[in-house]
């Protein structure tokens, strides 16, 4: 076990915080061990894990002291026979890809950052690209291991593939963003590899035509393994980041998708359908040119970081208000002042949204971002979606949580903090106050 002074910066607001300490545990009995002692300090104590996060739920805003699970991360074991590969906690996406990749055998969830650790996806339920067909980080996880706020040791889930036996604690932890427990080690559901996959890219001239689309794709049967959206200014902050360029293609608003399955017959049946939505089509078969889209895609976030401070968004709508939440957010950011993109996933609803300081004073920036939050939160209240789709909510969208949950879901929420955690000794103040 180490431990360190230490001074930790909200990457999102750039906020300097200071941890009294931070610990850097080896083992579950490390764990058990440095939450005992933070308890009889009567200190608090904060989770961390790769400092990939897009909601200050880890960073230390009174002094808390901190916890790196980064030195956990030995992969345990793949067991073959029930389709589960056990993890430590700090193991990395990466890693887990890496160890897989001379295996038949994947683990589904592809969330933006791949050197996220799998402890931090699972505190934050992480979606990612894969997850209109393979489901998020929850519908991939079958057990984990969890130490409370007392020290004691709990296993939730299980390794069996139905159970019907109690409450569903397991599910109870993911997305909790450490507020419960301390997730050590997980019990990950993988599958086998599909022996093909194909991918293709249509363009249309506006968001209000493409968005039909989408619903046509999703009503046909198809079951898309990514279907994500984009337009072409979005394209061109990655294009400059990368140095590379978006396909020759017309159209200002994009859909990007990945098909696979087994019989490639099937495949390429489905892909003619698909190119035939657009008079804009074209199919991903040179895999430089497949290679370089996705990475564009998938830099978005990080390119318009090189560029200018900005507020990260992870909003979730219903499917049939995608085009309408963004066309509307988008008015709203045009009358306040602000430059902002949207892109996200298609399939299930979640819109990213980039909202863009550029060349604003701090003042002028902090006071349009205000206004412009309070109205995109309370439209997408309205519509009947969530203000977090994957990020989670953290410090930086607690207000906006605890203004539109229902006062009911509330009282049951806090009620299991003070059950599981009734010295308030967890991530106090994230998600919602106390």
């Amino acid at each position: 076990m180490e431990i360190s002074e230490n001074y930790l910066t909200n990457r999102v607001t750039g906020e300097i915080g200071q941890a009294t300490a931070i610990y850097f545990p080896r083992s579950q009995a490390d764990v058990v061990a440095i939450v005992q002692a933070v308890r009889k300090k009567q200190q608090k104590l904060i989770t961390i894990g790769g400092q990939t996060g897009l909601s200050g739920a880890t960073f230390p805003d009174d002094n808390q002291v901190l916890m790196s699970l980064e030195k956990m991360h030995q992969i345990i074991n793949l067991d073959v026979e029930t389709m589960t590969l056990t993890v430590e906690a700090g193991v990395t996406i990466a890693e887990i890809s890496e160890f897989l990749a001379a295996t038949p055998y994947f683990y589904a969830p592809d969330p933006g950052s791949k050197e996220a650790s799998i402890g931090g996806n699972a505190a934050t339920n992480a979606g990612g690209m894969r997850a209109v067909k393979y489901g998020v980080t929850r519908d991939n996880i079958r057990a984990m291991r969890v130490i409370l706020a007392d020290g004691r040791e709990l296993k939730v889930g299980s390794i069996n593939r139905k159970d019907s036996s109690g409450y569903d604690l397991k599910d109870i932890f993911i997305g909790s963003e450490g507020t419960l427990g301390v997730i050590t080690e997980l019990d990950l559901k993988i599958q086998p590899k599909p022996k093909f996959s194909r991918d293709i890219l249509l363009g249309f001239e506006s968001l209000t035509q493409l968005s039909p689309k989408v619903f046509e794709i999703l009503a046909s049967g198809l079951v898309p393994a990514a279907l994500e959206f984009f337009e072409r200014d979005s394209m061109a902050y990655s294009e400059r980041a990368l140095q590379l360029a978006f396909p020759d293609i017309s159209g200002q608003a994009f859909l990007l998708m990945t098909l696979d399955g087994n019989a490639v017959e099937q495949l390429e049946t489905e892909l003619t359908y698909l190119a035939s939505l657009s008079d804009a089509s074209l199919i991903l078969t040179d895999a430089q040119t497949r290679d370089a889209v996705w990475q564009l895609r998938g830099a978005i976030v990080s390119s318009v970081e090189l560029e200018s401070i900005q507020e990260p968004l992870d909003v979730v709508v219903p499917v049939n208000k995608i085009a309408p939440t963004i066309i509307a957010l988008k008015q709203m950011a045009i009358d306040e002042g602000l430059s902002a993109i949207f892109f996200g996933h298609a399939g299930d609803g979640n819109i990213h949204a980039n909202i863009i300081k550029n060349d604003l004073t701090d003042e002028a920036w902090a006071e349009k971002l205000e206004r412009y939050l309070d109205k995109l939160y309370a439209y997408v209240a309205e519509v009947g979606g969530k203000p977090s789709a994957e990020h989670g909510i953290g410090l930086l969208k607690k207000t906006y949580f605890q203004k539109y949950i229902g006062t009911s879901e509330l009282v049951a929420m806090k009620a299991l903090k003070r059950a599981f955690d009734p010295e308030n000794i967890l991530n106090p103040g994230k998600i919602f106050d106390l």
